[in-house]
């Protein structure tokens, strides 16, 4: 599996073109804005957003931080949040470099979502330098998720 999804994001990086490749999990695209990822599904109403950028060279402690973070995402926040895998190198429509002050080969976003609006977002970087230690990994990205996406403000 780990070698399929270095493969994906190698392909990925050849093939950009003059946007951001995003892979959405529910047919969002993050140019719609918020209002039209709202109406899209009142299921997205509450759903806060957890955004997992790549630049064009992944490394390959990237692509297994990017499998690990999945695997996360399925077994403990599939119902509560949407992910999206995007790479933002090329990206000149969303702005996501500025917007997020993206610089880092791999960078995590949570984007808290409350009753239909933003409400910030915190960034989760250094992923790639965790892998080794897979408990340790899941650990700490739960806790930085749960800690920002599902607290009461």
């Amino acid at each position: 599996m780990k070698n399929f999804v270095f493969a994906l994001l190698a392909a990925l990086a050849f093939a950009l073109g003059a946007r951001a490749q995003v892979e959405p999990t529910d047919g969002y695209m993050p140019s719609q804005g918020l209002q039209e990822y709202f109406d899209a599904s009142n299921a997205n109403y509450g759903k806060s957003i957890i955004y997992v950028f790549f630049n064009n060279e992944p490394c390959y402690t990237c692509a297994a931080a990017i499998e690990m973070i999945e695997d996360l995402y399925d077994r403990e926040f599939v119902d509560e949040f949407n992910m999206f895998l995007i790479n933002y190198q090329n990206d000149d429509e969303n702005n996501f470099i500025e917007t997020y002050r993206l610089s880092q080969p791999l960078e995590v976003v949570l984007v808290r979502i409350d009753d239909g609006a933003s409400f910030g977002y915190k960034k989760v970087e250094n992923l790639q330098n965790m892998t080794s230690d897979p408990v340790s990994f899941n650990d700490y990205l739960s806790s930085q998720i749960t800690d920002y996406l599902s607290a009461e403000y």
